[in-house]
């Protein structure tokens, strides 16, 4: 029994499911109480800055989570932010306020930053790089299904507000005991002259900012469709059972194309294959303007689920290609800060687009932003990957 917790299969099964739950608690949350607040009165704006809470969160821990997993290793961190996740959703349904949500999210979002951070680097750091593509995109599948599978928790508040967020509490439940029984490792050290922290945000972004643009423009399309879209369906004359149908649709294109474009990416590289998902993407939330079809948009967010549904699994692996081991935590850190950023202008930007337009509204931001990433990686010339790095 104790092989079986320590093997390396076993470790991979738990963190996996770590992510899922992750993914299932950010796709319950973000749709969910959207559609509270809007019933609630709250403008489109200020509904958008309240989804933009769980990323302020990533954002306010960034700077300070990689001292601590360098020291304490990857399991703590991990442990400490599922127990942080599990907390604040549990309170979430006690009082019905617009700053205790918020604050309640930046939590969430800080715990989602250690979990994930620790998962990422982990998996990345242990996986050979033939076959990092494929398991990045395994880890990238498990947390769109919980995403998936989030938004479909909303039709559970008919029976009681309380059902969803105590069901995400108690698989958060069981994971974090089940990591109890994995043993704890640590990232690679640093080497020599490389503590300095400005030097090192420095260097990964010379080397790495187009595999960290990836991270922001999913940032950007997940917390736009999961907290903006609920509000304009809703304006736009569909209802809530439309909504629970069309998220999924995204995330589910996201499950079936995932592992293909790992592999793909494997192949033929990162870069061709974000070129190639990113175009694609911005024809379906192009044409997603002209529409409010229930069977058209369900086929333009599966189809656009497909292709950019990996972008930040996608980013992770281009990142560990370009990057020495030494400096895959600190990469790691600026692409949380990227998805980060992305994720809280999304929401913003999306609200006000709402507020000023009709048609298409969040539609106009999606595409938009798309196609500006879509250039910067296009224009982009892959440098030789850093095998060595100092400062000294």
């Amino acid at each position: 029994m104790n092989s079986l917790f320590e093997s390396k299969r076993y470790r991979f099964l738990i963190l996996i499911s770590i992510v899922f739950i992750s993914g299932y608690s950010q796709g319950m949350l973000l749709p969910l109480l959207s559609i509270l607040l809007e019933e609630a009165g709250v403008s489109s704006s200020m509904n958008g800055l309240n989804a933009s809470a769980l990323y302020i969160g990533i954002l306010f821990a960034s700077p300070f989570i990689e001292k601590p997993v360098r020291k304490y290793g990857y399991k703590p961190a991990i442990a400490v932010g599922l127990f942080l996740v599990i907390v604040s959703i549990t309170l979430i349904p006690i009082w019905q306020a617009f700053w205790f949500w918020f604050i309640l999210r930046v939590i969430v979002g800080i715990g989602d930053n250690l979990l994930h951070f620790a998962t990422q680097l982990w998996i990345t750091t242990t996986t050979p790089k033939e076959k990092r593509g494929r398991n990045i995109a395994i880890y990238g599948s498990a947390f769109g299904l919980g995403f998936a599978a989030g938004p479909l928790s909303t039709i559970l508040v008919e029976y009681s507000l309380y059902l969803p967020f105590l069901l995400a509490s108690g698989i958060a439940c069981v994971t974090w005991l089940l990591l109890s029984k994995i043993k704890n490792e640590f990232p690679d050290p640093l080497t020599h002259g490389s503590e300095r922290v400005l030097s090192k945000y420095a260097h990964v972004l010379k080397i790495g900012w187009a595999a960290l643009l990836p991270s922001f423009g999913y940032g950007f399309l997940e917390a736009s469709l999961h907290g903006n879209f609920p509000v304009y369906a809703l304006r736009a004359g569909l209802d809530v059972k439309a909504v629970s149908i069309l998220l999924p649709a995204f995330v589910v294109g996201s499950l079936v194309f995932q592992m293909p474009l790992g592999i793909i990416s494997d192949k033929f590289g990162r870069k061709n294959i974000l070129l190639i998902s990113i175009l694609i993407g911005w024809v379906c939330f192009s044409s997603a303007i002209f529409t409010t079809s229930i069977p058209l948009l369900f086929t333009l967010f599966f189809l656009a689920g497909m292709m950019v549904g990996s972008l930040f699994s996608l980013s992770i692996t281009y990142l560990a290609d370009l990057l020495p081991t030494s400096l895959l935590p600190t990469g790691n850190i600026l692409a949380g800060i990227f998805f980060g950023l992305g994720s809280i202008l999304g929401p913003f930007l999306g609200g006000v687009f709402i507020d000023w337009f009709t048609t298409g509204s969040i539609f106009y931001a999606i595409s938009g932003m798309l196609l500006t990433l879509f250039i910067a990686t296009a224009v982009h010339k892959n440098p030789e990957p850093m095998r060595q790095y100092s400062t000294s």
